[in-house]
């Protein structure tokens, strides 16, 4: 089976309408993009994938956001759809992640799609491996107003 490339996964994601919309704070929204150029050459698939929800994000002043929305450090309880299985973690920065404690990096794949769906919503993402998986984000939450906007 050929690998999965991030166009790819756009075009399977977009005729699927798989594609929710979303909403990241300037600041996010600022920040990930540095990321994202940073871990162009390195992970690819990742890069491609979150330069391209970057692209279709609506950008919001820290103030504006929806409390329902994923924004970084926000604690997310999400349903894998396939599995039926349900987790919570804390969106983080790289330097930031431990998955045995529960806090997902954004630049894994899962955290790509993640960051900046709102409750309610559903989205498709791929795996390393090339596997389709959609979650469903339950709920969100955040330990103080605008935690994901000054997150550093």
């Amino acid at each position: 089976m050929r690998a999965i490339t991030g166009n790819d996964r756009k075009t399977k994601m977009r005729s699927a309408g798989q594609f929710p919309p979303i909403t990241l704070t300037a600041i996010d929204h600022d920040r990930l993009s540095g990321l994202a150029e940073a871990i162009a050459d390195t992970v690819p698939d990742v890069h491609d994938y979150l330069a391209a929800e970057l692209d279709r994000a609506v950008v919001v002043s820290p103030g504006e956001i929806a409390p329902s929305v994923v924004t970084m450090n926000a604690r997310v309880t999400f349903r894998d759809e396939v599995a039926g299985q349900e987790r919570t973690v804390t969106l983080v920065y790289p330097q930031e992640a431990d998955v045995a404690a529960g806090r997902v990096s954004v630049l894994t794949p899962i955290g790509a799609a993640l960051i900046g769906v709102a409750e309610g919503q559903s989205i498709t993402w791929f795996t390393r491996q090339g596997v389709a998986k959609t979650l469903a984000v339950l709920e969100v939450e955040h330990s103080h107003a605008g935690e994901g906007a000054s997150a550093a």
